[in-house]
């Protein structure tokens, strides 16, 4: 089954509902939005030539007509591939190749980076452009069929090398996906509004097809992005919000509220679903306390997308509970969809407490890398997906998370791989090593620390450390996304290692 057969299936049974706004203007009901799509869905096929399975990549901050391009994207039959609109065009033009993409949507105020990366061979579509309008008034697609095991998106995650991988999701996967949305996270209404304040590229996208099978809202700020203000102005307007936030974000909300005399209404939010990135217990506590019992939590991963574990807000509200603080500071239980292990080298499962990788097998884990078969028989090895996460199971099945062994540092809720910010470091005559590594921070969860050592072992004197540090900065922006550049750089004489010569990262992090 197509996953934008559901759009159609509101649109018939309930199309008078108000489906897109901009902030609080209603752009379009389903009927008006549907009809959009196929339309959208038509000029895809005809005038650009996308054929069922081709992938079409999109590279845009949020806007309603991302939403629109998502849902034309599968009305077609194609593959979605979102692409993190803050990636360098170098890393942009990687994913454009190694996807194979038939065409590049994107929003106006990316489209010469775009153009840079995509080369004179792949065309572009401007997403809410005046020729994007004109499509949408145009001739009506029939919906495509697709079957379950057909690639439906491809998300581009990295591994320990940094390089970029396209992992697989299947309509099956996202249908799964999105039923246990239903079952673990919350019960969709149609008075709801699905308000996209984080990037649609990654979580917050996936969590529209629940609300578009509910015939919900769906909400796009005016500034395009996060800003607490805007966020509490709508849930008070519009009432009965639901948004998917990485944890920094809800701490900002939290602040605001807290600081200013605006106090949204007890309706105003419905549900605020955290992930990303850690949730520190006392964040958790003072969010409840200010917000009330709107939280829920999910860990997931883009080879099992948003359905690992879910910590649900009845869990969060038992404070009566002996082990209440445990608890909350777990990722929850396993979603209804999977089945999660911790286990030992061998895979074999080890018992309640003890440390381990989590592994995971269900409805929702990925078909694969795409054109990686050695990388997927690596991480799918024994029919479960090693998911390179040490966390450690209780006797009632809560997972508590205690480490990254890929070390993968959350920003803001973006991961950054160390290895592609040190390859770029080593670039410079200067530098002899460079670990990277995660240091806490309220605002952000994480920042990136480059610890280095100088080319023939000697320590640059202080100016010359500034002046080094400057040309450093210059070069990862030359080169890699700027939420991936160092914070802060620390010139050390050698890097902890073990007998082996690996680098010791957690040492380097106690250090901090």
């Amino acid at each position: 089954m197509n996953i934008a057969h559901w759009l159609q299936r509101t649109a018939l049974a309930h199309g008078q509902r108000p489906a897109l706004l901009e902030g609080q203007r209603l752009l379009y009901d389903y009927r008006q939005l549907a009809a959009r799509v196929a339309a959208l869905a038509g000029h895809l096929r005809v005038a650009c030539g996308v054929q069922p399975g081709d992938r079409v990549a999109l590279f845009s901050a949020n806007s309603p007509a991302y939403l629109e391009a998502l849902q034309a994207i599968h009305w077609c039959g194609a593959v979605t591939v979102p692409i993190n609109y803050k990636l360098h065009p170098r890393e942009l033009a990687y994913v454009l190749a190694d996807s194979d993409a038939r065409l590049l949507c994107v929003s106006p105020a990316l489209q010469a980076d775009a153009q840079a990366a995509a080369g004179a061979g792949l065309p572009l579509l401007v997403l809410g452009g005046a020729d994007w309008q004109q499509a949408a008034q145009g001739a009506p697609l029939a919906l495509e069929p697709r079957a379950p095991e057909d690639v439906a998106s491809l998300f581009y995650t990295s591994g320990t090398t940094g390089r970029p991988k396209g992992v697989m999701q299947t309509q099956r996967n996202l249908l799964a996906m999105t039923m246990a949305y239903f079952t673990d996270v919350d019960q969709v209404q149609p008075q709801d509004a699905m308000v996209y304040a984080a990037p649609m590229s990654h979580g917050a996208g996936l969590y529209h097809y629940a609300h578009i099978l509910r015939g919900a809202r769906h909400v796009l700020p005016v500034s395009g992005g996060f800003d607490p203000a805007e966020l509490v102005q709508l849930a008070t307007e519009l009432g009965h919000v639901s948004l998917f936030a990485a944890p920094t974000m809800v701490h900002r909300l939290v602040e605001y509220v807290r600081r200013s005399a605006v106090q949204p209404p007890e309706h105003g939010f419905k549900t605020i679903v955290y992930g990303g990135g850690p949730m520190y217990v006392d964040d958790l506590r003072r969010a409840i306390a200010t917000l009330g019992q709107k939280f829920v939590q999910i860990y997931g991963q883009g080879e099992c997308p948003m359905t690992i574990t879910a910590l649900a807000r009845e869990h969060l509200a038992d404070s009566t509970h002996p082990r209440w603080l445990q608890r909350i500071a777990s990722v929850g239980l396993p979603h209804a969809c999977v089945q999660v292990r911790v286990a030992d080298e061998q895979g074999q499962p080890l018992p309640a407490g003890s440390l381990g990788e989590v592994l995971v097998r269900g409805e929702t884990v990925m078909a694969g890398y795409w054109g990686q078969p050695g990388a997927t028989a690596q991480t799918l090895r024994g029919g479960w997906l090693h998911t390179g996460d040490i966390g450690s199971l209780d006797e009632d099945g809560f997972l508590t998370l205690r480490d990254r062994s890929k070390d993968v540092i959350i920003s803001g809720g973006s991961n950054i791989y160390p290895r592609e910010v040190e390859e770029v470091l080593l670039q410079h005559a200067s530098v002899s090593e460079a670990a990277v590594v995660g240091q806490p921070d309220a605002d952000w969860g994480e920042v990136v620390i480059a610890f280095l050592v100088a080319e023939g072992g000697l320590l640059p004197d202080a100016g010359l450390q500034a002046r080094i540090n400057a040309e450093l900065d210059a070069l990862c922006l030359s080169q890699i996304a700027r939420f991936k550049r160092p914070k802060s750089y620390r010139w050390v004489p050698a890097l902890p290692k073990n007998s082996y010569g690996k680098v010791l990262k957690t040492a380097l992090r106690a250090q901090w």
